[in-house]
């Protein structure tokens, strides 16, 4: 693995801190065993959004916009 610096100049500190950024990184993706599904971020999960039950049409639905109920 070869990493360039192309704009900067880091510290030795910070130029280990980002390597060991980098091989935590590889690490952790080299460790998932070919065709195992993806790790989803649960801010992209769409389960997340369809935990919440969206308002239903109504004549007092405008005050249960913003509101969590």
């Amino acid at each position: 693995m070869t990493i360039k610096v192309v704009r900067g100049n880091p510290t030795p500190e910070e130029l280990a801190a980002a390597l060991a950024v980098v091989r935590a990184r590889a690490a952790a993706a080299a460790a998932i065993p070919p065709g195992a599904p993806a790790a989803r971020d649960s801010w992209s999960d769409p389960a997340r959004i369809a935990a919440h039950h969206l308002p239903q049409p109504g004549p007092v639905s405008w005050g249960r916009t913003f509101w969590p109920g």
